[in-house]
């Protein structure tokens, strides 16, 4: 199907995609939601009507939007991360019973880190981490390990889409990215210190699929002042015992 008049060459199926792409994980008003996606009002309250009586999306008695049980159900079924999450948690509870730190899991999706679990406590540094949020490449321990992997072409598109600087103390340069990279290339540890989040370290290593290919990240996120090396061991065993059994199948 056709954009409408207002929207030339734009299909039904993707506003809908801009329109869901616009949540963000808080409450969201029809204005938000419009603007978010570039949509128009009217056809931001039309699409959502639909959305609403499929499930897709769920509004309060305030009018705010948020989304629904049935996009959730159809994520579950996601065959990549949930794999990957089934042999990796048992994993990551262990790190996290050793450290009592916050442990992610993270994969590559285009040019973001997106999250595809965490575990996390009452003595851990706050983060901004969501279990299906998205994270910059740049100015992560997990990203830093998933660009290190990742085809030449991949951090050129980086480059190209900007590097933003989360605090003051994010590698926002091409030149020192590439430092950092190549160390993590030669270490096989991606870290960062206040980068993403003031207050906060980080220090990640590769998950492989057992054939010489990256699957994913697994990260251990500290207070700023805490020596991240002092993690390296225990981090390293739990991405390589997690690799063990992706091979094992």
């Amino acid at each position: 199907m056709s954009g409408n008049a207002r929207e030339p060459g734009r299909s039904s199926i993707d506003r809908v995609l801009a329109l869901l792409d616009a949540f963000d994980g808080e409450d969201l008003t029809l204005a938000d939601l419009a603007r978010g996606s570039g949509l128009p009002l009217t056809t931001t309250h039309r699409l959502l009507a639909a959305l609403e009586r499929w499930g897709g999306v769920e509004r309060d008695a305030d009018g705010r939007y948020r989304v629904g049980v049935r996009l959730w159900e159809l994520g579950t079924r996601a065959a990549v991360p949930a794999g990957l999450r089934d042999r990796a948690l048992p994993l990551m509870q262990e790190l996290y019973e050793a450290t009592r730190e916050n442990v992610q899991l993270a994969i590559r999706d285009g040019h973001d880190v997106l999250v595809v679990e965490r575990l996390t406590g009452p003595r851990a540094v706050p983060t901004v981490t969501e279990v299906g949020g998205r994270l910059p490449l740049h100015a992560t321990g997990v990203g830093k390990v998933l660009l290190a992997a990742a085809p030449t072409d991949v951090l050129a598109d980086v480059h190209r889409h900007g590097l933003a600087r989360c605090t003051p103390y994010t590698v926002a340069t091409p030149g020192r990215l590439a430092t950092a990279i190549a160390t993590t290339r030669d270490t096989g540890f991606g870290t960062v210190h206040q980068e993403m989040t003031l207050g906060t370290a980080s220090i990640a290593a590769p998950v492989s699929d057992g054939r010489g290919g990256l699957r994913a990240a697994l990260g251990l996120v500290v207070h700023s002042h805490v020596d991240v090396s002092r993690y390296a061991a225990v981090v390293r065993n739990a991405a390589d015992e997690i690799s063990r059994r992706i091979c094992a199948g």
